[in-house]
């Protein structure tokens, strides 16, 4: 007997829940369904059912041939299902996460006009604060930003973004234009507490040559949109993403400063588990949000565009 088909029919048996109804699902004889029954225990070498004329139950090693059975069919048919349908239309449950801000500005957006062209796709856009863990978290795409420490998740880069360090005209004017990031250290400077990042190191290069610098400030927030706000008010410098900061910069409220030195990385990446590589559903929503973000798309309002 195939492998596979002992374990499909173990599953279907007990389902049926009696050797009777299994031999009517399977148009057989109940005397043909005891006989298999008695042949996967006799190979096995274990009882797997205690049965009576109406009823059957579990035994230990019954209960544990069950619950590797549905896994082992489970991965089967989800190995199948993906390459099947890495070809085909997507369909199915996708269930998508984004940190707040993106997510509500750009992803949320995104989704939108993907389910206007895969009406067969359900999604569920999940928002946090804090990046979700996908080994434990029921979510099959996670949009992420800057490194990607876990070697086990497969990560496709979906737009290059960087971090950028900016103020309001009226701080300037005031409090007057950083020309060194130790410079950085008299100003009054916006810190985002976001994540495990080290609190109020600043990271900047130019060259070889990189500083941690540690800055401090009357305001510190977690929520990155309260932090822009506060820039737009003049309450100091902010380092922020540029797809939060474009618009702003685009308009003359917020102006760059120390633009000759780079910050760490914010590439932004669409991250998921090896085992959904060929799930039609993930490739085409992270196309999809590529098509969107990309540097060759002509979008008005987009934060890769340049504003000078």
């Amino acid at each position: 007997m195939n492998p596979v088909s002992e374990l499909a029919f173990f599953t279907q048996l007990v389902r049926a829940g009696s050797l009777a109804a299994t031999a009517r699902e399977m148009n057989l004889t109940p005397p043909a369904v005891t006989k298999r029954l008695a042949l996967l225990e006799r190979r096995l070498g274990v009882r797997l059912l205690n049965r009576t004329t109406r009823s059957i139950s579990l035994t230990a090693e019954g209960e544990t041939y069950l619950v590797n059975a549905k896994r082992i069919l489970g991965d089967i048919d989800e190995m199948e299902r993906q390459v099947s349908s890495s070809r085909a239309e997507p369909k199915g449950l996708l269930r998508v996460n984004a940190p707040l801000g993106f997510g509500r500005t750009h992803v949320a957006p995104a989704v939108s006009s993907f389910a206007k062209l895969y009406p067969e796709v359900e999604v569920q856009l999940h928002l946090t604060d804090r990046p979700v863990h996908l080994p434990d978290d029921a979510i099959d795409v996670a949009i992420r930003f800057g490194e990607l420490p876990d070697s086990r998740l497969i990560a496709r880069k979906i737009a290059t973004n960087r971090r950028r360090l900016c103020a309001s005209p009226s701080y300037l004017a005031t409090f007057g234009r950083p020309e060194t990031p130790r410079d950085l250290t008299t100003h009054n400077c916006i810190v985002l507490r976001q994540n495990d990042a080290a609190f109020g190191i600043w990271r900047l290069s130019r060259g070889k040559h990189s500083e941690s610098i540690k800055v401090h400030g009357s305001l510190s927030t977690n929520d990155g949109e309260v932090a822009l706000n506060w820039a737009l008010d003049g309450h100091g410098i902010l380092m922020r993403a540029e797809w939060n900061l474009a618009d702003h910069l685009r308009s003359g409220r917020l102006e760059e400063v120390l633009e000759d030195y780079e910050t760490p990385p914010a590439d932004i990446y669409a991250v998921y588990l090896e085992r959904l590589n060929l799930s039609a559903k993930v490739s085409f929503f992270i196309d999809h949000l590529r098509k969107l973000f990309g540097p060759n798309t002509n979008r008005s309002e987009g934060f890769l565009d340049a504003w000078r």
